[in-house]
């Protein structure tokens, strides 16, 4: 593979990656978080970057789709939990992304509605999405480096210009917060939705490459695109962060980001943020539905009509929720990604890991303890986690809405020790 192939692959993973909680969220953290920046950038990295990168690894492992992340477990787990995921892609990040573009580059500018701007937005995307070939090289070209540029003048004005002296931080776990703030970006989720988008386009344009050349592509432009991301996000904490005494305290994540704009680059501000939100949100949107079609079009033996019926539903569901403010958007997506973030973290880890230490076994018993232990982080979402305080108060991590992590890590070195013992009593 030559180096523009990686360039480009590259780019578009930065793309579909980047969209509208990457945009306004680790702004809003580093605000709050004042001179404890770096320990909630430290968390919101660990969900928001090292786990999507390893889901790409995961993904050059596999070159399949993504029901090869969770077949370990069973064809039926696997499916149900592809159905669920591709369900929670387009029904709550693929719309946030136009409700974002909405609050920040139509509304300061036109009086127009959500569903207008909605209905317009979706029709770009599915004009996208059917056009399957062609989506790598669109991201990868045009969209990437134009949102990439963009990003840098906003982040360099402020570390350049503005003295270093932060704010005493309002947050009392910066780094808990961070990593679950991170899980708003719905970036391990869309490292499985994503990587079979890409594993997809780089079958179709590179059809006489060898597994371990894509392989290799893969893994060196998630790597490539993690490098983006962690600075990207790093630049932007630290800049909401230099920021702290300039906004009023209970500041949204949309008003801050658009304040920052104005002050770092002035008059200007609103047509760069405009272009900024409306590329990086619709980069991700594509992504997501032309995921959701081939994996459906996959169920139904690579049917083109399968594709355009998703693609079309899909868009349509956008439409609908992309009415809804952000705020809202971001309070309903939170039980879901309380319950399912934890189980696609886990597969993750699993599949990056060496086969000697992940059969079929290992999978289920420790995606079981990750479900298991997920449910007082799920009921404490939805406001039900008081009335059995007693009853999940003992689990470490708890108090951290992290109590799955180490159930699921003792019950991986468990079961592999088990085995082993198994393997030699029959030897």
């Amino acid at each position: 593979m030559d180096k523009k192939s990686l360039s480009v692959t590259a780019f578009a993973l930065f793309s579909l990656f980047f969209g509208a909680g990457n945009l306004i969220l680790p702004p809003l953290l580093g605000f709050n978080a004042g001179n404890l920046w770096w320990l909630v950038a430290l968390g919101f990295c660990l969900s928001g970057v090292l786990i999507p990168v390893l889901g790409i690894l995961a993904h050059a492992k596999l070159q399949g789709t993504m029901f090869d992340f969770a077949k370990k477990v069973s064809p039926i787990f696997s499916t149900i939990y592809c159905f669920v995921v591709y369900a929670i892609a387009i029904a709550l990040p693929s719309p946030r992304t136009a409700s974002v573009t909405h609050e920040m580059a139509i509304q300061p500018n036109w009086d127009s509605s959500y569903l207008l701007t909605s209905f317009i937005y979706f029709a770009l995307v599915f004009v996208f999405v059917i056009n399957r070939s062609k989506v790598l090289d669109i991201l990868g070209k045009i969209l990437t480096p134009a949102i990439l540029l963009i990003l840098l003048m906003i982040i360099a004005t402020a570390i350049f210009t503005l003295d270093f002296n932060f704010s005493p931080s309002q947050m009392t776990n910066p780094f808990s917060a961070g990593i679950l703030e991170g899980y708003q970006t719905f970036d391990a989720i869309g490292a499985v939705v994503v990587g079979a988008v890409i594993i997809i386009s780089i079958n179709l344009k590179e059809k006489n490459a060898s597994f371990e050349d894509k392989r290799k592509l893969i893994v060196k432009a998630g790597l490539w695109a993690g490098l983006g991301l962690l600075l990207v996000y790093g630049g932007l904490i630290l800049t909401g962060a230099l920021f702290a005494d300039t906004f009023d305290a209970e500041i949204t994540r949309t008003e801050l980001l658009r304040g920052i704009s104005t002050q770092t680059l002035g008059s200007t501000a609103n047509l760069f943020l405009s272009i900024l939100v409306s590329l990086a949100c619709f980069t991700t949107a594509v992504g997501i539905v032309t995921g959701t079609a081939d994996f459906v079009r996959g169920q139904y033996s690579d049917s083109n009509l399968a594709y355009k019926i998703t693609a079309l539903l899909g868009c349509s569901l956008g439409v609908l929720m992309g009415q809804f403010n952000v705020g809202y958007i971001i309070a309903v997506a939170l039980p879901a990604l309380m319950f399912i973030y934890p189980i696609t973290i886990v597969l993750i880890l699993l599949n990056v890991s060496p086969d000697k230490w992940t059969s079929p076994k290992v999978f289920r018993w420790v995606v079981v303890a990750t479900i298991l232990f997920s449910v007082p982080d799920f009921l404490g979402s939805i406001g039900l986690a008081e009335s059995l305080d007693w009853f999940f108060k003992w689990i470490p991590l708890n108090q951290h809405q992290l109590g799955w992590v180490l159930p699921s890590l003792v019950t991986f070195f468990v079961s592999n020790l088990l085995l082993k013992q198994d393997l030699k009593r029959a030897s």
